[in-house]
């Protein structure tokens, strides 16, 4: 049986030290806006912070998460934000607070991308096709 080849990927949590720093580097440097979330469970410190998503279309999404049970850092998982031109999204790095690790760079076919980092000390990527 063939089928069709899929996104395997549905959520991406990025963990932060503080959520209201982290907030704000993302959503200028991506500008975007936040979605608060309602965290499971009574009696858990777990904090989110959604990522805007497009509901029934093929595409994921993620969240900002705050908790005592998992540590934000480098040297991890890499996700990786779509742009429409990386360099754009990397110009506002520094000012958000976050440092650019590489400036945009072509990776072939592929596009281009570059690597930076967040408030939180997390390494992540821009990618665009321009």
């Amino acid at each position: 049986m063939t089928t069709q080849p899929k996104n395997p990927f549905t959520w991406v949590e990025i963990y932060v030290a503080d959520m209201d720093r982290a907030r704000q580097f993302y959503e200028t440097v991506l500008q975007i806006e936040m979605i608060p979330m309602q965290t499971p469970g009574e009696g858990s410190d777990l904090e989110m912070l959604s990522f805007p998503w497009a509901e029934g279309e093929a595409n994921i999404s993620g969240a900002l998460c705050k908790t005592s049970a998992m540590q934000p850092g480098t040297g991890g998982t890499v996700v990786y934000f779509t742009c429409e031109d990386c360099a754009a999204e990397t110009s506002r790095v520094e000012a958000a607070g976050g440092q650019v690790l590489q400036d945009k760079f072509q990776i072939g076919e592929y596009g281009f991308c570059s690597i930076v980092m967040d408030t939180e000390g997390n390494t992540i990527g821009l990618h665009s096709m321009k």
